[in-house]
């Protein structure tokens, strides 16, 4: 979005929905994730003389929290975003996060299965070592086992089980299943302990 097209309207909807996918209460949405709802790079300087303006307007509200300035839809703010028409924004972060995770992982799969076959390949070969391997052998082909399935395990659930993003809220990882209510407790939290970070891509650069 060039500067030119920046318009009150669209520095609203983006704080609007900025507001909608917050993961986590908070006053208001700092002027990076304004700038990331709007398409413009952090650096971006007439940002802020329009969120100003619209201070002055009465549709925005200042507010700070941990030493951060934040923005917030006021009444009168709320009723222009909802009133406006034609208003379009790019892609959200949170959508674009998706879809380049899904992807990526359309990408990397058939390489990060192979690599996972060569780790078991591996330790096939290696139970018939004559003389039997050093324990220290087995101890970091057991690590590089772990890395290569988790990995894979990562890309198959951004692949196939990370649903779009409802854009109405916050695409937040709770790490759960459908099918985790008819678990017990403790196999539920071992279980989502494990799911922890399986969105992460930039883990799958390094299999070993």
């Amino acid at each position: 979005m060039s500067k030119k097209s920046i318009s009150d309207e669209f520095v609203l909807a983006a704080i609007e929905r900025a507001q909608r996918h917050r993961t986590h209460d908070s006053p208001g949405v700092p002027i990076w994730q304004v700038k990331e709802h709007l398409g413009l790079p952090k650096r971006s300087p007439h940002v802020r003389r329009v969120l100003s303006a619209l201070v002055q307007a009465g549709v925005l509200q200042p507010a700070r929290a941990h030493s951060v300035e934040l923005w917030a839809l006021t009444g009168k703010g709320r009723r222009c975003v909802r009133s406006a028409q034609g208003v379009e924004l790019p892609e959200s972060p949170q959508h674009r996060a998706w879809r380049d995770a899904h992807t990526l992982a359309q990408q990397e799969i058939e390489r990060l299965r192979a690599s996972l076959g060569e780790r078991i390949t591996e330790a096939f070969f290696m139970l018939g070592d004559d003389p039997p391997v050093h324990s220290d052998a087995w101890f970091e082909l057991a690590e590089r086992l772990r890395r290569a399935a988790w990995v894979l395990g990562s890309a198959t659930h951004c692949l196939r089980e990370w649903p779009e993003p409802d854009e109405a809220r916050p695409d937040t990882d709770e790490q759960t299943e459908p099918g985790d209510a008819q678990l017990g407790e403790k196999e539920r939290r071992r279980r989502q302990a494990r799911r922890a970070g399986r969105r992460n891509t930039t883990r799958w650069s390094d299999t070993d």
